[in-house]
């Protein structure tokens, strides 16, 4: 994708558990986006939303801000902002598992982490990697039409697989299909959305779950669908 928005203005938004490296992940991304032409505020806090003149000269939004809480005036305001039009885009817990305690949050963002589930009970070592497992992110017919993940296919990582509450206001590129396993409690594979897209207001919001490391945001494939995530969101003048 070749296109440049001059002039436009983007906001990250970072914080939360430092686990998912908020400040170095987010850095990973700002080359791209002042090659697309992107005037780049950086906030460590999530209170840069209530403030309606910011917001409104703001046309992307990406949050990396896993957990942690916001205020009323805050999620109103990141609401508002969305719903006027500005984008809203992240990846893994930084956008699917903030604000746990805010239903209005979790409306907006169509997708709600639950768990990732773990390896073998004898396998595991008492560390994060516990979690990790190797999994397919399988394209949906949806997303190989769609801009975000042309040329993209079907691909293979070995981390974190988010299993994530949703609803079907979602346009789903891309899920990822967890196995029945004896040492867990379901007991049929369960699919879940790894990337989606949604429409909320005159605003957009893109998601990509996987980006549990900086060695998983540097995959081609996640890194791809993250950048063209991003310019999909931003807002349409």
């Amino acid at each position: 994708m070749t296109t440049t928005h001059e002039g436009r203005r983007a906001v990250i938004v970072r914080g939360g558990w430092e686990g998912h490296r908020p400040v170095e992940a987010t850095e990973m991304f700002l080359p791209f986006l002042e090659q697309q032409g992107f005037d780049v505020r950086i906030e460590e806090s999530n209170e840069v939303y209530a403030d309606r003149d910011e917001m409104d000269r703001t046309d992307l939004i990406v949050q990396c801000v896993t957990m942690s809480e916001i205020s009323a005036d805050a999620l109103a305001g990141l609401r508002g902002a969305v719903e006027r039009g500005t984008g809203l885009a992240g990846w893994h817990g930084g956008i699917a598992d903030s604000y746990r305690n805010s239903s209005d949050y979790l409306q907006l963002i169509g997708g709600q982490f639950a768990t990732h589930p773990s390896k073998h009970p004898d396998a595991r070592e008492g560390d994060e990697s516990d979690n990790f497992l190797c999994y397919t992110v399988d394209v949906t017919d949806l997303g190989r039409s769609h801009e975000i993940m042309a040329g993209v296919e079907d691909f293979t990582l070995r981390t974190e697989q988010y299993w994530v509450l949703t609803d079907d206001l979602n346009d789903v590129l891309a899920t990822t299909t967890h196995p029945v396993q004896p040492y867990h409690p379901w007991h049929r594979p369960i699919t879940s959305p790894a990337v989606w897209t949604r429409e909320w207001g005159q605003g957009r919001v893109f998601v990509a779950t996987p980006g549990h490391s900086l060695s998983v945001l540097r995959d081609v494939s996640v890194r791809t669908i993250i950048e063209r995530g991003m310019l999909w969101a931003t807002r349409s003048r």
